[in-house]
């Protein structure tokens, strides 16, 4: 079985010459060591020296060569919107003082589905709507600009 023990960030491997790709839910992406099964079907180990974030657009560099590019798998979210953009950062606190994974963008936040802080949002004023799309999360303030760790 081949072996990736290299993470390079998008744009900073040869893409073109993808040998494969990998699909990944959020979970799946955050990862030391983990047997993984390309989107063809060829099986590799994931060997990591550290627990490391894959991102849409990665690269893992095969002991053979070749590399593979992680996608991120679409998953069952929320999508939260407001009627304002002061509704929206209030809305923004509310998930960050709950310490909740969340995608923010200029128009919407995306978070996970939880019953109790759906009704929460609404009875802050939010408009929830199902959504199936990749989940990636807000890395925090320490959480390094792209999530890896390379020296």
């Amino acid at each position: 079985m081949r072996t990736a023990t290299r993470v390079e960030h998008a744009g900073h491997w040869p893409r073109k010459g993808a040998a494969g790709t990998v699909t990944l839910a959020y979970d799946d992406r955050h990862r030391r060591r983990l047997r993984l099964t390309t989107d063809a079907g060829e099986a590799f180990l994931l060997d990591l020296e550290r627990a490391t974030v894959l991102e849409a657009g990665d690269g893992l560099a095969l002991d053979d060569g070749r590399w593979i590019e992680v996608k991120a798998a679409p998953e069952a979210l929320v999508e939260v919107t407001a009627a304002d953009a002061g509704l929206l950062g209030r809305l923004a606190w509310h998930l960050g003082n709950r310490h909740l994974p969340a995608r923010i963008e200029p128009a919407r936040i995306l978070i996970r589905e939880d019953h109790v802080i759906c009704d929460m949002l609404r009875g802050l004023g939010a408009r929830l709507r199902q959504v199936s799309e990749p989940f990636t999360p807000e890395r925090g303030a320490y959480g390094g600009g792209h999530g890896h760790d390379h020296d």
